[in-house]
């Protein structure tokens, strides 16, 4: 059994990407400390989000998804020494979910959850949705309570709510709120202060080249894609929009082109920073590790950005046309890729009989 585990859980869009990245990037070097980084890649992590939220469409998923937490779990209590289990859909666990995840781990865990303030989370999380072809709601709107899967929900965006319903479970001194550094903080900052609440050595020396950032689309951008996709009724399912919404057209056609980010309207900031008064103030009487400065927490006095209902139909044209050429572009060249395989293929079916005859002769000669 683990002598603990440590199970982060969020919140969204606070560098868990990247965090995510690291971990997977370099298993190796964690097992060489004696730590566990359970399932096969990060997707196994995701899919036990799903079974520990008893979410309705788990049936929908690969069959591995249905065993995820259960296979997790049993790598965990066969383990001898810390593990570490990370993804933030977590966070949208009712508090009787979150107690059946901490019992079933069998062991000591830590709950682990990285936090920024919630306008920054809010606004960052819409371009999230959108990035995924869901185009209903405004960044006003959003996000709505009781619409959609609970992901989506303030049921993984409200810190102090995910916080009480996960730490119930377990004793204030294992939970671990880490606020994201400054932004003019080095980029290994966050996994470094990370590492240390996980108990790894020699942070500094793992391997962060391939560590991924999930990055924002810019306002226009953001506002193409909702305009886009509501024309997409096809694409529903999670591989579709997972796939080719979110990563092709969002990542690399969209996100490259960066710009401003979206902005609430005055009237949105100030309920957003209500709430996150609201979060510091009770967080001050926790008890919980809180690891970096805990003022970051509140939504500050000047927000930068720009509303979505600004962009301008000349704007979306430019990002339509920049988009079709670049969608030409990559379509000449899978077909001159495809043309390539198909020529190597050609040549390789040519020599196999030439090779086969070769052979049948020296088989003959050796038979008389």
């Amino acid at each position: 059994m683990a002598s603990r585990v440590y199970l982060h859980v969020g919140l969204p869009k606070t560098g868990t990407t990247y965090l995510q990245s690291v971990l997977w990037d370099n298993k190796p070097a964690l097992a060489e400390q004696g730590i566990l980084l359970p399932g096969n890649s990060a997707r196994d992590h995701m899919w036990a989000t799903l079974v520990v939220r008893e979410h309705g469409r788990i049936g929908d998923r690969a069959p591995a998804a249905q065993t995820s937490w259960q296979r997790l779990v049993d790598e965990v209590r066969a383990h001898p020494g810390p593990a570490v289990i990370s993804h933030e859909f977590f966070g949208a666990a009712t508090e009787a979910q979150a107690a059946q995840a901490v019992a079933a781990l069998g062991c000591e865990v830590h709950l682990v959850v990285t936090a920024r303030d919630v306008l920054t989370v809010v606004a960052s999380y819409w371009q999230e949705y959108v990035k995924h072809g869901w185009f209903d709601l405004a960044l006003d709107e959003f996000p709505e309570p009781g619409r959609g899967y609970e992901e989506w929900t303030w049921r993984t965006l409200d810190l102090r709510k995910v916080l009480e319903r996960w730490s119930s479970a377990i004793p204030a001194e294992r939970v671990h709120v880490l606020v994201l550094p400054d932004a003019s903080a080095p980029r290994d900052a966050l996994w470094t202060e990370f590492a240390a609440i996980l108990g790894i050595e020699g942070a500094e020396e793992f391997d962060l080249e391939r560590a991924r950032e999930n990055s924002s689309l810019s306002v226009v951008e953001a506002e193409f894609m909702r305009r886009f996709a509501s024309g997409l009724a096809d694409f529903d399912n999670a591989l579709d929009r997972g796939v080719w919404l979110r990563g092709y057209l969002s990542h690399r056609v969209l996100v490259p082109r960066a710009g401003e980010r979206p902005r609430p309207s005055d009237e949105r900031i100030e309920e957003l920073r209500a709430i996150a008064d609201d979060a510091v103030d009770w967080l001050a009487g926790t008890g919980f590790d809180i690891r970096g400065d805990v003022e970051r927490l509140r939504v500050p006095a000047e927000v930068p950005g720009r509303d979505p209902s600004s962009v301008t139909d000349d704007e979306i044209r430019e990002v339509a046309l920049d988009t079709a050429r670049r969608l030409l572009t990559d379509m000449r060249e899978i077909r001159r890729e495809n043309t390539r395989l198909r020529r190597e293929a050609g040549e390789r079916d040519t020599a196999a009989p030439t090779r086969r005859t070769v052979l049948g002769r020296i088989r003959s000669r050796r038979a008389d």
